[in-house]
């Protein structure tokens, strides 16, 4: 059996879910987070032990840093335990959540929110996270395509997003050394329950998105798990510091 492992935050639903299901699929095992929703990862989990590599589901909110010491010891905890492993080969770092307000709409406390789960607990997330992650291991952070193209009441969100591309390279150059590839995989409009699942349930959003996509089509969540799937897999190990965008051509 495979002993690669990947860590997967926001594991439990969405984009992780399905990534975590591709890399299992290649064999790979999973340690996924949730947030609340506990008996969804337990059901990945599930799901993963059925295709035959092994899975844990570890509680995390990325927006509270203070847990972070505490979670990487549980990560530690569960290496050894389930995989007699001290270290993880794959780091996706992917919870997250959206909002749709207007630049001069937008509170500071929503502001403070995205900021302390897009960017600054994928920081500290990580950071705290590196002693566990094995020499020429992947980091793979999520953007969006939102930092290529402007959509009215993206702003704050996509600020965010465009803080992780530059924080990517940084993160590419000073943990080249240890052979760690870093790199930022910006999917375009999704249909996933996602912002409310605007994209996967209103009509006449996924017309309007599909009219200004070259393949014609909203994305699915198969398209970005196997994206990520790829990404993250030896074939890939060259490639590094680098903004991949899976839109299907929106907006070009």
């Amino acid at each position: 059996m495979s002993q690669t492992i990947a860590l997967v935050t926001g594991g439990s639903r969405g984009l992780g879910k399905n990534a975590a299901l591709k890399l299992a699929a290649r064999g790979v095992n999973i340690i996924l987070t949730y947030n609340s929703k506990q008996q969804e990862a337990l059901n990945v989990v599930r799901e993963i032990e059925l295709i035959g590599v092994k899975a844990v589901a570890i509680q995390l909110n990325v927006a509270e840093s203070a847990g972070f010491s505490a979670f990487a010891k549980e990560v530690k905890q569960q290496l050894h335990d389930v995989w007699q492993r001290d270290s993880f080969d794959y780091l996706l770092n992917n919870a997250g959540t959206g909002l749709d307000a207007l630049f001069e709409k937008t509170t500071e406390e929503q502001f403070d929110d995205l900021m302390n789960i897009h960017l600054k607990g994928p920081f500290f997330l990580t950071q705290h996270l590196l002693p566990l992650i094995k020499n020429g291991g992947r980091i793979l952070n999520v953007s969006t395509g939102l930092t290529r193209f402007a959509l009215p009441g993206k702003a704050a969100y996509a600020a965010m997003k465009g803080a992780m591309e530059v924080l990517t390279k940084y993160q590419a150059k000073e943990l080249g050394a240890r052979g760690i590839s870093v790199n930022i995989i910006a999917p375009g409009a999704i249909a996933t329950d996602f912002g409310g699942g605007v994209v996967r349930d209103n009509e006449q959003v996924a017309n309007a998105i599909a009219a200004q996509t070259a393949l014609g089509r909203v994305g699915q969540p198969d398209d970005i798990g196997d994206a990520i799937a790829v990404l993250l897999s030896d074939e890939s190990r060259w490639m590094n510091a680098q903004r991949i965008e899976v839109s299907g051509g929106m907006f070009l």
